[in-house]
């Protein structure tokens, strides 16, 4: 639940990345659930919400900017639409790993008119990345904490 609101249109924006990794973190520490069971769930949370997010760019399409949501946003969703223009696809990528933009880039991607074979094939690929560094931050971690 935590990976898909962090990265949850509008959501994600308020929600941090960190209180995901802190949650996870201590759920392993404490032996109260294992990598095995966590990494699937953060995995499955984060594609859902990238393909919501995707999804919602796609009906929304180039009206989104005229939004009460993009207006109060603009500054943000220039630095996103500015990442996707420079890095085309890698930007699902490069954007599933840069907490500041990771809510919206999915959607900007949607809004951009990108196939959603493409994206969904790139996306999996990203949240694949994404959850192995999750993994390893986690058991990084539990290794330096007392």
């Amino acid at each position: 639940m935590l990976a898909f609101l962090e990265a949850c249109p509008g959501i994600g924006i308020f929600v941090s990345g960190v209180i995901l990794l802190t949650v996870t973190t201590i759920l392993y520490t404490e032996q109260l659930a294992t990598l095995h069971q966590m990494l699937p769930l953060a995995f499955a949370g984060a594609c859902l919400s990238d393909h919501f997010g995707f999804y919602i760019g796609r009906w929304f399409g180039p009206k989104f900017h005229h939004t009460a949501f993009a207006k109060k946003r603009a500054v943000i969703l220039q630095k996103g639409e500015g990442f996707i223009l420079k890095y085309g696809i890698f930007a699902i990528i490069f954007g599933r790993l840069m907490t500041a933009i990771r809510s919206l880039v999915p959607l900007m991607v949607g809004v951009s008119g990108t196939s959603r074979l493409k994206f969904t094939l790139t996306d999996i690929v990203a949240c694949s990345v994404w959850t192995a560094g999750l993994g390893l931050l986690v058991v990084g971690l539990d290794t330096i904490l007392p």
